[in-house]
This record gives structure tokens, C-alpha cells and sequence, in this order.
């Protein structure tokens, strides 16, 4: 049986790199054809891996441009919190599973797999929300990945309403996770959280990166 084509999709090269990282091992399952950071699907894929990262929790634009793209097969929302809204109303747009990342690499391939055959659409982690693998913007500094998140919506001008909306947190979820970035990397206010941001990689980046020129 030949491997899956996997194209990874988020508009952070920094995240499509971390994942493309925990599947590195898994080639003679899943072959990653594509890594695209703020731009369209070019080549042809069975499965695209939309990874949310500062993107809408699956539920909006971004998922039906994938589904509607002839060049995707199927489309997986890969992310934190699989509630039954975000499952729903990612369905209801055309992705044909979600997949937390709470799972081990080797869980996630399995799980690639299982909704590629179209069996299992829905994999969970654990019952933690906290990611076990993958890259994200201000790691290094001790930022958690929801923070980071948060961090990156706020530095592109995300109210604190719009991050809500954007993540499906609580205001007062919100409030603490800005509170703990602004800790994390010395800052006091907003605007200095945005101009820090602006020089520590937290604007959405547009680029396709070959893989196999990655692998070297």
C-alpha cells in the first residue's frame, strides 16, 4: 500500500516545520507533500492536516477553501480542544475529521490513516489539553502553545473579544494567558506584547516550503 500524500497547513512556517518534525519517521506511511504557511494547496494530496494554530477552531473560511480545492482529498482539523462544536461545525464545512493534538506522533499517523480509509473521523487525545509535539513561535522563551497563540492573534491587532471568538476560550482564559505572556517575555502593555511580537517571529508568515529540500 502506498504512503499518504499529507500536505501541513497553518500560516506559521515555524509550525508546519515542528510538524512535519514529529511525522519524519513515519515516511514509509505518510509522505509529506506539501508545507504551506499562508498559501493555497498546489499539489496533489489525499489528506490536508490543518493544523489551528491562530487560525478559526475549523469552523470558518479556511476549511471550506481546502475542501473545495480539487487538488485535497480530505481535510483534518488538527487541534487542541475537540469539543462537539468545533467537531459540528467542522463537518458541517466539509473536513472530514479532527484530530487532537494530544496524541504521540505514532497515534496521529494511525489516526491520518483511519480517516484517509474513512473510518474513525474523530480522535482525541488523552483528556489533556496540553500538546505532546510540534514547534510553535516563542517556545524558547518559555511560551506555552496557547499562549503563543495568543500572542500571535493579539500582534496581528485581535481584541481581546476577537481572540475569543477566534479560539472559543473564555474572556477570562484569555486575560490569563496575555497576562502570563506578558511575564514570560518582560513586557507591561499591549503595545509593547505587539512590538515584541513583531520582532520575534509572531506575524503569520506566506510562504510553500518544498519538504524534501528540508530533509537534507
Amino acid at each position: 500500500m502506498r504512503s499518504i500524500r499529507v500536505a501541513l497547513v497553518d500560516d506559521y512556517e515555524v509550525v508546519v516545520q515542528g510538524l512535519a518534525a514529529m511525522l519524519r519517521n513515519y515516511r514509509g506511511r505518510v509522505e509529506i507533500a506539501e508545507l504551506n504557511a499562508n498559501t493555497p494547496v498546489a499539489e496533489r494530496v489525499d489528506v490536508v492536516l490543518y493544523d489551528s494554530f491562530a487560525n478559526p477552531r475549523g469552523d470558518r473560511d479556511q476549511v471550506r477553501e481546502l475542501v473545495a480545492n480539487p487538488r485535497v482529498g480530505k481535510v483534518v482539523v488538527y487541534a487542541w480542544d475537540l469539543d462537539d462544536a468545533l467537531i459540528a461545525t467542522a463537518r458541517d464545512n466539509g473536513a472530514a475529521g479532527c484530530i487532537s493534538k494530544g496524541l504521540p506522533a505514532s497515534r496521529l499517523v494511525a489516526a491520518i490513516e483511519s480517516v484517509h480509509r474513512g473510518e474513525q473521523a474523530v480522535h482525541r487525545g488523552p483528556g489533556s489539553a496540553k500538546p505532546v509535539g510540534g514547534d510553535w513561535p516563542g517556545r524558547e522563551e518559555g511560551l506555552t502553545e496557547r499562549e503563543s497563540e495568543i500572542l500571535a492573534l493579539i500582534t496581528q491587532g485581535f481584541s481581546n473579544a476577537r481572540v475569543v471568538d477566534h479560539t472559543g476560550l473564555s474572556i477570562n482564559s484569555v486575560k490569563t494567558h496575555i497576562r502570563g505572556c506578558y511575564r514570560k517575555i518582560g513586557v507591561a502593555t499591549r503595545s509593547q506584547a505587539v512590538l515584541w511580537g513583531v520582532t520575534h517571529g509572531f506575524l503569520p508568515d506566506r510562504v510553500r516550503i518544498r519538504p524534501e529540500a528540508k530533509q537534507h
